[in-house]
């Protein structure tokens, strides 16, 4: 019996996982989105100012990459995974299916985000994202890095993510000066 694992990537573990994996794929997971609905008080922003990273929301669906781990760093990655998104508790922990690009359906881990958590930030508006992104870094950098990285991952993967492309535009074009 394969007792490997999967784990689902939607946001910085597409283009930094930073664990050992056999495989990856692109994937789709049904009945989430990726949205920037997430307060980052660490990675991306501060307590003081915090940014936006992404979390899967309810509703649509969200393409992304597929890791499969093997049996033998199942625990370690596991571990790895939740002392990196589980700082504040902010995401579900969850397995759910994700079709992979060959068809096969796999159960992935996943994490979820939670909309009764404080740092939830769903519903912001296009002008709110964009300042909160424009204006905020944490300890892995500048927010809008993190964003523009992601986009082009999905981009490098031929994968079109719209809402993402007009954050990305926004961000990039005229009135992308520092702040004070």
């Amino acid at each position: 019996m394969d007792a490997s694992i999967w784990v689902f990537g939607y946001g910085s573990l597409m283009w930094n996982p930073g664990f050992p994996y056999l495989r990856a794929e692109q994937a789709r997971m049904h009945g989430v989105r990726r949205a920037l609905c997430i307060r980052s008080t660490h990675y991306r922003g501060t307590p003081e100012n915090p940014g936006l990273v992404f979390g899967l929301d309810r509703g649509g669906s969200c393409h992304g990459v597929a890791f499969e781990v093997a049996e033998a760093d199942r625990e370690a990655v596991v571990a790895y995974l939740r002392a990196r998104e589980q700082i504040s508790m902010v995401y579900h922990e969850v397995v759910r299916p994700a079709r992979l690009a060959s068809g096969e359906t796999v159960g992935a881990l996943v994490y979820v985000a939670n909309q009764g958590h404080e740092q939830y930030a769903g519903g912001l508006d296009f002008g709110e994202i964009l300042a909160i992104i424009r204006q905020s870094s944490g300890e892995m950098g500048p927010n809008i890095d993190y964003v523009t990285a992601t986009l082009k991952r999905l981009q490098d993967m031929g994968i079109r993510d719209q809402a993402l492309e007009r954050i990305v535009a926004a961000l990039v074009g005229a009135g992308n000066e520092p702040s004070d």
